[in-house]
């Protein structure tokens, strides 16, 4: 979901009710499965699976999850009826920066592991102990991809008609005030912090064994992108103070990649919490370093867009 909002056109209100459809339909197999886990049924998940050792706590996580899921259905009527107009910046700003970090990788990932996996990357645990069946992900990923297409086109295209003001132009003529030293220190901090995952995970893609298996090559590829993207993307906004980018770039580098590297960080803590798994001191650092670098480019994100003079968002 890496869109910029400089280049999407706004979609037409024909094109905005079929997005929204689109994105709704898209929830209901997720939905589905997730109400059927929370009743009992085992349905996707074989025996002996990790998930099904803890319960009442894969029924709460559940419980989430659908929550999660839920709130696109929310995101998608606000993006496309009056009333989403009124609705404050942050108010949206905040659940949409979410569903970005926890769909790009999604987005990016599945698609590749089908490529390089042949359909069979994306189960999960291990041989022995396979937390869901194949088919699982083939439904719920295909159904967050498009959810992730849905979402991403709506909010491209509203966030052009009521934000807009705030990316126009290019890199170099924005005002000093948006390097501020609070600024170029935060930006400094989140790419010093992000050598760590960054490290890790590239070792990891080409040969380094995880010792507790966390994801394949593809993916810790994929996520050494989106630390590249968040801190380049803040990079430019805070000191790119020559740059012939329009704003937009990035803006939308900084959002996607801050979002991604934050949520799954903190996601797959949760998982790991939920399972039992005892991931290994360099993937707690992987995690920890996600989101620290995530959550310190959000801060730059949030810092431009609110200092732009006379262009506050609203």
């Amino acid at each position: 979901m890496t869109f910029s909002p400089a280049t999407v056109p706004v979609p037409t209100p024909v094109l905005r009710r079929s997005l929204r459809f689109a994105a709704i339909g898209a929830c209901l197999p997720y939905l589905s499965l997730k109400v059927a886990w929370i009743a009992g049924s085992h349905l996707g998940i074989p025996d002996g699976s990790p998930l099904l050792r803890h319960r009442l706590t894969l029924a709460l996580a559940n419980g989430l999850t659908v929550l999660m899921d839920a709130s696109v259905v929310v995101l998608a009527l606000l993006l496309t009826r009056p009333w989403g107009r009124r609705v404050p910046a942050w108010l949206l700003a905040v659940p949409m920066w979410l569903a970005v970090g926890l769909l790009a990788p999604i987005m990016v990932g599945f698609p590749l592991q089908l490529a390089l996996h042949g359909g069979h990357g994306g189960g999960g645990g291990t041989a022995d102990r396979p937390f869901l069946a194949d088919w699982v992900f083939g439904v719920v990923y295909g159904g967050f991809i498009v959810q992730g297409l849905a979402l991403g086109a709506l909010f491209a295209g509203y966030a052009r008609e009521r934000w807009g003001r705030l990316w126009r132009g290019r890199v170099r003529e924005l005002p000093a005030a948006g390097a501020a030293r609070a600024q170029r220190l935060t930006v400094v901090t989140a790419a010093l912090v992000a050598l760590v995952p960054g490290a890790v995970r590239l070792l990891r893609a080409f040969g380094a064994a995880a010792p507790d298996g966390s994801g394949d090559r593809s993916m810790q590829c994929a996520y050494v992108l989106f630390l590249a993207a968040a801190v380049t993307g803040a990079w430019q906004l805070a000191l790119g103070r020559r740059g012939t980018l329009p704003v937009a770039v990035p803006l939308a580098l900084a959002w996607t990649g801050s979002g991604a590297v934050a949520c799954w960080g903190g996601w797959m803590s949760l998982a790991a919490w939920v399972t039992g798994d005892r991931p290994t001191p360099p993937t707690v650092l992987t995690y920890a370093g996600q989101v620290i670098t995530g959550l310190l480019v959000a801060s730059v994100i949030a810092r431009f867009l609110t200092d732009q003079p006379g262009k506050a968002p609203q």
